[in-house]
């Protein structure tokens, strides 16, 4: 045993095993590089860097075939720490070495918790519009809405992950279960009456009967939206209420409704949502284009911040000036062409949630602080033996 832990820890320790993890990743940058034409950004990230091992398909399987950026993420802080602990001496001749080490270990750590904690959202306003959520890009989940109340609406919502599980889900909230029938992550949808020999649908409630779903693979490209689409039952407690087919409500906005034990309830399949404390609103959008031309110069968003407990205050929002409040930050993404730029009214903002977001900024001054002072320690002892 002892023999055993000897060889891992001149393994972890080993330079070469440094040079061929680095070489390792340099591959799979490269590879992911090629691979980014097809997938996009998002699809590279999930597929290489936010993963512990690569797949491919061949034929109908799928086979692992090269180590993710976790495997290999993680090997280098492992040999990197197994470094400092049996080869560097805690001396002040090496002070400069191991900051500069500590501030890479703080990188490596960073980018695995920004990978496993950090969200994504969009954030779409109309000028005077106010808001207090914001929408996932990518995400999507069931919004059951308990619209009895006039003025109130009391929303579940049931993650698409759970649907896709085929398994009852029953909220305590709810006077019925929801089971899924069956779950397509993209979709293409269209009325039955155009489709010749559509097959039959499950659904017998609502707009069910009259849409035609057919399921497509997953688009990864960078400017693709994928459109889910489910058939869920609802089971009361003398059964069924009907089957009900679910679309992206992004292609199909209204909501299907109906009535059950004396209240009125909704259906939206629509982006995730996640709600804030606060609000903001959007006072004024703002798109510049070079004088003769309609090549963008700067376009801003001024938005009036509301929290719950202090006044109102006003933002301008633009390129490289996020607004950050609340551990969230917002940076101007996008916006709705008009036909003019005085047409348009509608800014799209991106809403992060990286509890992270500063460990990449210390742990670049450390390894600069670090090699700052090594240079120097060695630059004082060059002098030293010069003089001498």
């Amino acid at each position: 045993m002892a023999d055993v832990l000897r060889l891992l820890r001149s393994v972890l320790v080993s330079l070469r095993l440094t040079v061929v993890l680095l070489a390792m990743s340099i591959v799979l940058v490269f590879w992911a590089t090629l691979d980014q034409v097809h997938l996009g950004v998002w699809g590279v990230q999930q597929k290489f860097f936010h993963a512990f091992l690569v797949f491919i398909h061949l034929g109908g399987l799928v086979v692992p075939v090269y180590p993710g950026g976790y495997v290999l993420g993680l090997l280098l802080l492992a040999n990197l720490i197994a470094a400092h602990l049996f080869r560097l001496r805690l001396t002040w001749r090496k002070l400069g070495i191991w900051l500069a080490h500590g501030g890479l270990i703080l990188l490596l750590v960073g980018e695995l918790v920004s990978g496993l904690v950090q969200r994504d959202y969009m954030m779409r306003l109309d000028e005077g519009e106010t808001k207090s959520y914001a929408e996932s890009n990518r995400d999507y989940e069931l919004a059951v809405v308990d619209a009895t109340d006039p003025n109130f609406d009391d929303v579940v919502a049931i993650p698409t992950a759970l649907l896709a599980r085929d398994a009852a889900i029953q909220n305590p909230k709810l006077p019925f279960k929801v089971v899924p029938k069956g779950y397509f992550p993209n979709s293409d949808v269209q009325m039955r009456a155009s489709v010749p020999n559509a097959p039959a649908s499950p659904a017998t409630a609502g707009m069910g009967p009259m849409l035609a779903i057919t399921p497509l693979a997953l688009d990864y490209s960078e400017d693709a939206h994928n459109s889910p689409a489910a058939y869920v039952e609802l089971v009361g407690p003398a059964g069924s209420l009907g089957t009900f087919a679910l679309v992206d409500s992004t292609r199909l906005p209204n909501p299907q409704s109906f009535s059950f034990a004396g209240r009125t309830f909704k259906l939206f399949l629509r982006p995730a949502r996640r709600y804030q404390p606060f609000s903001l609103t959007l006072e004024k959008f703002s798109h510049d284009v070079y004088a003769g031309t309609d090549i963008p110069k700067n376009f801003s968003s001024k938005v009036r911040l509301n929290p719950p407990d202090a006044p109102s205050r006003e933002f301008l929002i633009f390129m490289n000036n996020p607004l950050r409040f609340g551990g969230l930050t917002f940076y101007q993404a996008s916006y709705v062409p008009g036909d003019t730029t005085a047409d348009e009214h509608t800014t799209i903002l991106q809403v992060v949630r990286n509890p992270s977001w500063l460990v990449p900024y210390i742990a670049c001054a450390a390894i600069t602080l670090g090699l700052v002072i090594q240079f120097l320690l060695h630059l004082a002892g060059f002098a030293k033996r010069r003089a001498a």
